[in-house]
């Protein structure tokens, strides 16, 4: 990267590593085809046809590449799920709903560098068969939207997409499909839900897995933005080339976006597990406001559990005998594994961070709120507990909660964890379980016991004389 000059002020950290972020913030640069072009754009897509599809899904599960989205699932094996013996049309759908609060890599990819996309995802329907694929975006990105489809077009009039393309008898359209601004959304079954022009309410797996049984009951390959970007990438490099950037299982790069109590939020393009946290959020993001101390940070999205910045972890098997391994928080790298072993996970990349000046009750509330809106409402544990663990948070921010609240509310969370259909429990639960485990004396300090005999409402009250009086 030594010949590309980036803008004034957003330069790369030195600990970065860009690939997918190349071109993001760099001078001279902007999203038409020309530029793309100019800078050897639509090569890796020449090559790829100069492969067999098979080939290519064996590059990439060869990189080790996991998806960038959320779960980490390989993306190779996923491609693989396809049936063998289909007969049906295949589509591949890119997930562009980026949607998880604390991140916002896929925007800048899209505003900046949409071709980049276009030919990963093109190499990628090439790869998989698809002859359709779509690009669901979020409707609160309506700039970017219309970005895609200007790119699109010009992509058609350079026949990298459309009939024939590049000679190679291959045929592919993409259309850019906006949605509906549900976070519901961005769960895979949700989408092809949405995408049908069906309320979101994701699908039950088994037996709708999407390469399977997706959009219109035929096989669907859906992955993330930043995740078919890496595709362009590993034909160039190849497969194993790709795989020795990053530590064993934890190939690549990936983006993290730090946003919170730190000196220099923004985004950052690491080799996955080359930097620690104390990397990132000391040496890269600036360290703590001034007078100010780290407290606690979700290293995955909102989420993902919370680690508090005081904690040892005992990481099982992981010393180099086989022995157990004791690790600080300040020296997690940030992978897959790692931060799953330590209790959370890397989930989207959004490392959220709060400081001493931070009361966790009203951290603890601010996400209820958000996965109670969400929620779609098709199972009952999520619909009714989502709103119920928001209730109680309402009153432990007013000051009106009671000790035994804080089991209640604990109480609820582990009755939704694991009883839906799709992960949207779970994302709504395990943020209270871990933030009362990680600071119930805290979240203590702020209730009073009086508390327990005061109705929280008119309902109660007249339930409340009700009982009295029988």
């Amino acid at each position: 990267m030594s010949d590309i000059r980036y803008t004034e002020g957003k330069q790369p950290d030195s600990r970065e590593y860009r690939m997918i972020f190349r071109n993001v913030d760099r001078e001279g640069w902007d999203p038409s085809i020309d530029c793309y072009l100019n800078d050897g754009g639509y090569e890796e897509l020449r090559k790829a046809f100069g492969m067999e599809p098979k080939a290519i899904t064996e590059e990439v599960k060869k990189s080790g590449l996991r998806g960038r989205g959320g779960a980490g699932f390989p993306t190779g094996v996923k491609w693989t799920f396809i049936p063998p013996n289909n007969t049906k049309p295949v589509y591949l759908i890119c997930n562009c709903d980026e949607s998880e609060p604390g991140t916002f890599k896929d925007r800048y990819i899209v505003h900046q560098d949409p071709h980049q996309l276009i030919e990963g995802m093109v190499i990628s329907c090439f790869a998989v068969g698809a002859k359709v694929a779509y690009i669901y975006i979020r409707e609160e990105f309506p700039e970017a939207a219309q970005i895609l489809e200007k790119a699109i077009e010009e992509a058609r009039e350079k026949n990298f997409v459309g009939q024939n393309v590049l000679g190679s008898g291959f045929d592919v359209e993409i259309y850019v499909h906006r949605g509906a601004a549900a976070y519901i959304c961005g769960e895979e079954t949700g989408l092809i839900e949405s995408l049908e022009g069906k309320r979101a309410y994701p699908r039950i797996k088994p037996p709708y897995f999407p390469a399977a049984l997706g959009l219109y009951m035929c096989p669907t390959i859906v992955n993330n933005v930043e995740s078919l970007c890496h595709v362009k990438h590993i034909v160039k490099m190849g497969g194993e080339e790709y795989a020795k950037l990053g530590v064993p299982r934890n190939t690549g790069t990936r983006i993290l976006c730090v946003s919170g109590d730190v000196k220099k939020p923004g985004y950052f393009e690491v080799e996955v597990g080359k930097v620690t946290m104390r990397e990132l959020l000391y040496d890269m993001c600036g360290g703590p406001k001034d007078g100010r101390e780290f407290k606690a940070v979700i290293p995955g999205g909102s989420s993902a559990k919370i680690l508090r910045c005081d904690e040892t972890f005992t990481l099982k098997g992981q010393g180099p005998d086989g022995s157990d391994k004791e690790l600080g928080f300040w020296d997690i790298p940030m992978d897959f594994d790692s931060l799953a072993a330590c209790g959370s996970m890397a989930g989207s990349g959004g490392v959220i961070v709060m400081d001493d000046s931070r009361k966790m009750s009203w951290v603890l509330n601010n996400i209820n709120q958000f996965y109670a809106h969400e929620s779609c409402g098709q199972c009952t544990p999520c619909r009714e507990g989502s709103t119920w663990m928001r209730k109680i948070s309402d009153r432990l921010v007013a000051g009106e909660a009671s000790p035994e609240d804080i089991d209640t509310l604990e109480s609820v969370a582990y009755q939704i964890d694991g009883k839906t259909i799709c992960a949207f429990g779970e994302a709504s639960s395990w943020p209270v379980e871990a933030i009362i485990a990680k600071f119930r004396e805290e979240l203590l300090a702020d209730t009073k016991a009086e508390n327990a005999s005061v109705a929280h409402n008119a309902e109660a009250e007249a339930q409340r004389r009700y009982l009295q009086e029988a």
